[in-house]
């Protein structure tokens, strides 16, 4: 509903003046508001501010000005109020305190989710990565040396018999690329130690548990030497390097010697049994591995002779220690041959040489 508010400009006049326009004009009826008729007549339309003319009836009475209480509230210009009740701007606040509250916490949530989200990702790709540094496996494979030591140092972990094929498997025994071969005559395996050796030093090997011994005679590729080599099985470490410490002094006192091996009659392998002869051995894991060299001609060996020398190294240390040994403690894979520590050598006969195989 409109209200409007009228002046009091608009009021009826209670006591017109004598004389005036509006005095005369009371006595008959009043022309009609509005300009004057033309050829297009309009239509009449009320007016808000139209006076009336008094009668010859007395006027009526002022209407009388409707007191504070009575007075409806002045709208302000331009707006209208409906019948419903209006909105009171507390609860305007309240509504919007409350559309604020909710879209700040879906806005936290949108964020929590979204770094969770980001962690997750990050884990994830640091789990794919690669591992750069190595773990401690305790089951894990031993490492070559580890594995070397587990199984030569002693029977109980290396408990595969020797076998002649495993020592010299071909009639030919080639060491280096563009050298000669020694020539392979006859090989020998044997549960008895004591057919490799006389007196105390066979009693010596036989004592510390020498259960195995295989060996050859082989021919030097200048066919001027011959060479009986092989390898003794003891118990372990321990036991083959104190035999490799008591066959020195055994040497020196006579009380016993490595044998040659003989291949037959007839083929000059018989001064292997009785000619001077130049002996070394070593030792590595439970293995004591040992060559002899005599003089196809039966002559008395020189000390330092380098060519003997350069064939215990061949059989001794390229052969037996790093070809055969290496080989077994890689499980069957041949690899780097790698440096063997040396034993002393000696000479049968009755005499020693404190002398080192060549190459060391």
């Amino acid at each position: 509903m409109v209200y409007r508010y009228e002046s009091d400009e608009d009021a009826f006049e209670e006591y017109p003046e004598p004389g005036s326009d509006l005095s005369v004009l009371g006595a008959g009826p009043p022309p009609p508001a509005g300009p004057s008729p033309s050829r297009f007549p309009t239509p009449s339309l009320p007016r808000a501010n139209q006076l009336s003319l008094p009668s010859s009836s007395p006027p009526p009475p002022p209407p009388s000005r409707p007191t504070r209480a009575e007075t409806p509230p002045a709208a302000p210009r331009g707006h209208v109020y409906s019948s419903a009740s209006p909105i009171e701007p507390s609860a305007r606040r309240g509504g919007g305190r409350l559309w604020q509250v909710l879209i700040g916490g879906a806005a936290v949530l949108v964020l929590l989710a979204l770094c969770g989200l980001g962690a997750a990702a990050l884990l994830d790709n640091r789990d794919q990565q690669p591992q750069a540094t190595p773990t401690f496996q305790p089951n894990a494979a031993p490492t070559s040396a580890a594995a070397q030591r587990l199984t030569l140092d002693s029977r109980d972990t290396d408990q595969a018999p020797l076998t002649a094929k495993e020592l010299f498997p071909g009639k030919e025994l080639k060491l280096n690329d563009g050298q000669p071969s020694y020539q392979v005559l006859k090989t020998q395996s044997s549960a008895s130690c004591a057919v490799a050796a006389t007196g105390e030093v066979a009693d010596l090997l036989v004592r510390l548990g020498c259960n195995q011994i295989v060996r050859a005679t082989l021919r030097t590729p200048d066919g001027d030497h011959l060479v009986t080599t092989g390898l003794f099985n003891l118990t372990d470490k321990v036991s083959a390097e104190r035999a490799r410490d008591r066959i020195r002094p055994l040497l020196d006192e006579r009380q016993g010697r490595f044998r040659g091996l003989t291949a037959g009659e007839g083929d000059g392998t018989d001064v292997l049994a009785s000619a001077p002869a130049r002996v070394g051995w070593q030792v590595r894991g439970h293995y004591l591995a040992y060559a002899l060299v005599v003089r196809k001609d039966g002559a008395a060996i020189k000390a330092g002779d380098a060519k003997v020398g350069e064939i215990l190294f061949d059989m001794i240390e390229l052969h037996l220690s790093r070809g055969v040994l290496q080989q077994r403690a890689d499980g069957g894979s041949a690899g780097q041959p790698t440096a063997a520590p040396t034993g002393s050598s000696g000479t049968q006969g009755g005499s020693t040489d404190d002398g080192e195989l060549p190459g060391n």
